[in-house]
């Protein structure tokens, strides 16, 4: 079983077309021009050739829709209650580095909820999607978030703070905090990745601040139809597409929730 809508279809047609050539990049990495868009953050000509790739084949299906991306910014304003949320390499460091930990990332977004979305891993070949009301896949495969019990037995995934963050202390105290009360945790360096990963169960939660809305709009529909629970806490509203991210499996989101809002847990 899979899904199959028009606009499952359309997305995974449009990461496939961009995947045969990032994979081609990755083999060549040597040879990409890099540049640096902020402290320890950069942009490479992989990345821009990926989103282009993404755009054209998207807006051949819907060349009416909006488009929300990392590289280019905000396509069709005129359309702001459907459109695309694209990040075209989720892990450019790890990408940059040889480290196949990256994703193409695409979410649907109508009305300002995300309907449906995939995550692609080239390298890997595995396809996450989900769509709203019928389910989360691996593939050809129905996934469900991990059934732990305990936070304390639970494995549990993050990722930053990048170079010009301004919240160092805060994320490396909450860090060391949740670090004492669970099993272990992991940072890869693909918040898409990562919240693939929650959904299909190998890590039972995931947190990470100063994210974009467009490293996590295709993982939120991923995670909650794969049975998950998720929050978006301490909006910024001068920076709207700033999010910062709590998700994992039912059992143990609330105890996770407060341990990063600083609430005591016996």
């Amino acid at each position: 079983m899979r899904l199959n809508s028009p606009q499952i279809n359309l997305i995974t047609r449009a990461c496939m077309k961009a995947a045969k050539r990032l994979i081609r990049d990755f083999g060549e990495i040597e040879n990409l021009q890099v540049s640096t868009k902020a402290p320890g953050d950069f942009v490479s000509s992989a990345d821009k050739r990926t989103e282009k790739i993404l755009i054209e084949e998207l807006q051949k299906g819907h060349p009416d829709y909006g488009i929300l991306t990392e590289e280019s910014g905000t396509i069709n304003k005129a359309n702001v209650s459907k459109r695309w949320v694209i990040d075209p390499i989720d892990g450019t460091m790890n990408f940059l580095n040889g480290i196949p930990q990256f994703a193409i990332s695409v979410g649907y977004e109508e009305n300002k909820e995300i309907k449906c979305g995939v995550i692609f891993n080239p390298v890997t070949n595995e396809l996450f999607c989900a769509e709203k009301g019928n389910g989360a896949f691996l593939n050809n495969s129905r996934i469900r978030v991990s059934n732990k019990k305990k936070i304390k037995d639970s494995i549990l995934v993050t990722g930053g703070p990048k170079q010009a963050s301004k919240n160092k202390e805060k994320i490396f105290s909450e860090y060391v905090r949740i670090s004492e009360k669970v099993s272990n945790i992991r940072k890869f360096g693909s918040a898409a990745l990562d919240m693939a990963f929650v959904a299909c169960g190998r890590f039972d939660g995931y947190w990470q601040r100063e994210l974009n809305y467009w490293d996590i709009a295709a993982g939120i529909i991923i995670i909650k139809e794969a049975g998950g629970f998720i929050d978006i806490f301490e909006e910024d509203i001068k920076f709207p597409i700033k999010k910062n991210v709590i998700a994992s499996n039912s059992n143990i989101h609330e105890e996770l929730k407060d341990l990063i809002l600083k609430k005591d847990i016996e």
